[in-house]
C-alpha cells in the first residue's frame, strides 16, 4: 500500500450494519465528503432503496452516482473533497458482471470480467490518490453462505472475493461489520511462518 494513501474496506453481509458504520468513520474524518452510490435502480424496490439512502446522507455530502467508471467519476467532482466513500464495490462488480452478460453469446466467466474490475479498482485508488482523500470503501462478503447453484451466481461470487481480497492489500484497515458490530480484522490477520503453506 502506497503510503501517501488511507484507505478503509468495511465488509459484511446484507442487512449488517456495513453502510452505516462506513458513513460514520466517514462523518468523522475531517474535511468535506464525496459519497459516491454504485447501485442502479433496475425495478421500483431497489428504487424506493436509493430514495431512502439519498434522504438519509448528510445535506452537507457531494453525491454522485456512478455505476461503472468510479474512479473518472471521483476525478470530476469538485476540488475540496478530503474523504471519499464508495457505497458499494459489490454493486461494481455486479454491474460489470450484468454488462459482460448482455453482450456475451455464451456463459459469461470470471477471466472475461475481471480486467474491467481490476481497473475499477486501480481507478478509485488513482482517483483518491490523485485528490489525497481518505477513501472508504463497502463491500458485501458473499463467501460465507452457500455455493450459488447457478453459474452466474458463482462467478459473481469468485469475482467479488478476489476484489475484496485485491482491495484488501492496498488498505490501512479492515472491518467486518456483524449484527451491527465492526470487528477490526486486518490487525488480527496473520501470515504463515516461511516454509508452511
Amino acid at each position: 500500500m502506497a503510503d501517501d494513501l488511507s484507505v478503509t474496506l468495511v465488509l459484511g453481509g446484507a442487512r449488517s450494519g456495513k453502510s452505516a458504520f462506513a458513513e460514520e468513520l466517514a462523518s468523522r474524518l475531517e474535511g468535506p465528503v464525496l459519497f459516491v452510490a454504485t447501485g442502479v435502480a433496475v425495478d421500483a424496490e431497489m428504487a424506493e432503496r436509493i430514495a431512502a439512502h439519498r434522504a438519509a446522507r448528510p445535506a452537507s455530502w457531494h453525491c454522485v452516482e456512478a455505476p461503472v467508471n468510479v474512479g473518472d467519476s471521483i476525478l470530476t467532482r469538485v476540488d475540496d473533497v478530503r474523504v471519499v466513500l464508495v457505497d458499494c464495490l459489490s454493486f461494481l462488480v455486479s454491474n460489470w458482471l450484468l454488462a459482460e452478460e448482455a453482450t456475451s453469446s455464451g456463459e459469461v466467466s470470471e477471466h472475461a470480467v475481471w480486467p474491467r474490475v481490476e481497473d475499477e479498482i486501480h481507478g478509485i485508488l488513482h482517483a483518491a490518490r490523485s485528490r489525497a482523500a481518505h477513501l472508504i470503501v463497502v463491500s458485501n462478503e458473499v463467501g460465507m453462505s452457500v455455493v450459488p447453484d447457478y453459474p452466474l451466481g458463482r462467478v459473481y461470487r469468485d469475482l467479488l472475493g478476489r476484489a475484496n481480497q485485491h482491495l484488501a492489500k492496498e488498505t490501512v484497515s479492515v472491518y467486518l461489520v456483524v449484527a451491527g458490530i465492526p470487528v477490526a480484522i486486518k490487525a488480527l490477520g496473520v501470515r504463515p511462518p516461511r516454509g508452511e503453506r
